[in-house]
Parts: C-alpha cells; sequence; structure tokens
C-alpha cells in the first residue's frame, strides 16, 4: 500500500486530493489546524501548524513508527492574501512566509529523511501562475510561492541521490476558499492573461500529480508546470 501524506487537507484542493488518493487505495495522512468535519477510510489527520517544527517533527516519527514508510508528500498548505504592498500588515507577511514557505520546507526536510531508508520517494509541493504573472496586489504571497519554486529546484538536487525527486505545481485560479475573497472581476482579468481562459479544476490539478508520483517519473524532477498557459 502506497503512504502519501498531504497537508492542508481540511477542505479546498486538499480535501478532494485526500478523497481521491484514499479512494486509490492509498494510506492518506493529512494535517490541518483545524479539525475536518468529514471522515474517510485509509484515513489518518493531524491537527498542527505545518510552521511548528516540534508538531511536524512528531508527525513525521509517528507515520515512521505505524507506517514504516512514506511513498509521497504533497505540500497542498498554503495561505493567500490580497493587499498592496503599502497596505500589507507586518503579521500578514509573515503568516504568508511561515506557512508556504516554512511549512513546505519543515514538510519536505523531515520526508526526504524517512524516504531516504528505502531510497525512493516523490514530493510535490504548490506554487501559483501569480510568480510568472508577477501579479500586483499580491506581493508577499508571489514572493513566498517564489521562494517554494527556488526551495523545489535546489531540494531536487540535494534529494536526487536519495532516490527523491522535487517538483512543483503552479494552479491558476480554482473554485476554493483560497480565492473567496477575491473579486470577481480580478479572477476574470487574470483568466483572460492564461493561455486557456478558463477557471481551474480539481483534475486538472490531479493530472499532474499523478504524472509527478508514476514510478516511470524517476527522471523527472525539480520542475514547475503551471496550469492553464502562462
Amino acid at each position: 500500500m502506497k503512504v502519501t501524506l498531504i497537508s492542508g487537507t481540511r477542505k479546498g484542493i486538499g480535501r478532494h486530493l485526500a478523497e481521491y488518493y484514499a479512494g486509490l487505495g492509498h494510506q492518506v495522512i493529512g494535517c490541518s489546524r483545524q479539525a475536518p468535519d468529514w471522515t474517510l477510510p485509509n484515513y489518518r489527520h493531524f491537527l498542527l501548524d505545518v510552521a511548528d517544527e516540534a508538531a511536524v517533527r512528531d508527525l513525521f516519527a509517528t507515520v515512521r513508527r505505524e507506517f514504516g514508510q512514506l511513498d509521497h508528500l504533497i505540500n497542498n498548505a498554503g495561505v493567500a492574501a490580497m493587499n498592496h504592498s503599502l497596505l500589507t500588515p507586518l503579521g500578514t507577511a509573515r503568516q504568508l512566509l511561515d506557512t508556504n514557505v516554512l511549512g513546505t520546507f519543515l514538510f519536505a526536510r523531515e520526508a526526504a529523511r524517512l524516504m531516504q531508508r528505502r531510497r525512493w520517494g516523490r514530493i510535490v509541493n504548490f506554487s501559483s501562475v501569480a510568480v510568472p504573472f508577477k501579479l500586483e496586489g499580491e506581493a508577499m504571497y508571489v514572493a513566498a510561492k517564489a521562494a517554494v519554486e527556488g526551495l523545489t529546484h535546489v531540494l531536487a538536487r540535494e534529494f536526487g541521490p536519495l532516490g527523491v525527486t522535487v517538483n512543483a505545481i503552479g494552479p491558476g485560479p480554482i473554485r476554493t476558499d483560497l480565492i473567496r475573497n477575491v473579486p470577481p472581476e480580478k479572477i476574470t482579468a487574470l483568466l483572460q492573461r492564461q493561455a486557456i481562459p478558463r477557471a481551474g479544476e480539481f483534475k486538472d490539478v490531479v493530472n499532474v500529480l499523478d504524472f509527478y508520483l508514476r514510478p516511470e517519473s524517476d527522471f523527472i524532477t525539480g520542475q514547475i508546470m503551471y496550469l492553464g498557459g502562462v
């Protein structure tokens, strides 16, 4: 049985991913800061902040003890904020960096430590089309996701000798709570900048993730795949 860890599974894309991979027969481990209002077979949930190093290490220690392996890590947990730079509070900036960057780093580090025991593993991080589009009004979000891309490139080189690939996916707008408070006209304007001007769907994300996770993708690492055409 494949063991797949997905961060940020309480709602949105993370919940869909948990349902999808549990449905494929994976043992899925998920986490969030608040408890989900749903349950699944083959699913184990942990309550934690992804930027809390002690809690993250405890999570991976439990995975190692109870399941003995980790095949896939999907670093889905993320937060967004749309504020002009002049109106962005320091607290918001820190939250964006803590969740999107430090959380991704901590999970990837601990996952690789566990994966290297079997010299096999897949790590997929989440970026965003906000990076190549250089979206105004999202300076700290873009900075955080650009840092995730930098991490992806470097970790791919560091973890390659361990048998672990590291890639990233960069979705455009998908109808989840992450963009709930973004004005519709801004979403429409963003979609018009894509080569395929429509909102992304869950199936689009899964298509890329399945490709990255395939055993045959062992020669694919350090890549950022954007959805919709940028």
